[in-house]
């Protein structure tokens, strides 16, 4: 018995032993955070009403004084291009939703922004935010990994056949 008493105790200091002297515990490295990027954007969307930017749906009222439908609903899917001219460069496309609650109030949006070439191709910016004057940039995609950041629009053209936005997107990003 006793004999079975000092094994037992040779075996918990040996396993006691093993557990110092693993490579189980490990130095701790210091945090390295990655650079943090600031990019500025400046690119027009061309959007078509009736073709790239659809009505969904809207509330059935009968006096309505707006130019706007109250609770228009519309779904988007415009192209991005460099300039405000219709045969610009196209780099990407505008894909999303967007509240319109007529009664000039500010509409609710959430677009993601979609490019194609160049050098971000591949990435997208996410925007969900109440319109004026500037959109909320909250997420992305891509070289825009958790992206933040405001859009300031312009609107450069409105009428029965074309509507021109102008962007401007001061980006954060990793």
């Amino acid at each position: 018995m006793r004999g079975l008493s000092v094994l037992s105790w040779i075996l918990i200091i040996c396993v006691c032993q093993v557990a110092v002297r693993s490579q189980y515990y490990s130095d701790t490295l210091p945090y390295q955070p990655r650079p943090v990027v600031v990019t500025n954007l400046h690119f027009y969307m061309h959007e078509l009403p009736g073709t790239t930017a659809v009505v969904l749906t809207q509330a059935n009222i009968t006096s309505n004084n707006s130019s706007v439908p109250f609770a228009t609903l519309l779904a988007v899917n415009c192209p991005l291009r460099t300039g405000p001219e219709p045969d610009s460069e196209l780099i990407g496309n505008v894909q999303g939703i967007a509240l319109l609650p007529g009664s000039n109030a500010s509409n609710t949006q959430y677009i993601e922004f979609g490019f194609n070439t160049g050098k971000f191709n591949g990435s997208s910016l996410s925007v969900f935010s109440r319109g004026d004057p500037g959109l909320a940039v909250v997420g992305g995609r891509g070289q825009f990994a958790m992206a933040t950041g405001t859009a300031l629009f312009n609107t450069i053209l409105i009428n029965a056949t074309n509507v021109i936005i102008e962007y401007n997107f001061t980006v954060v990003h990793y």
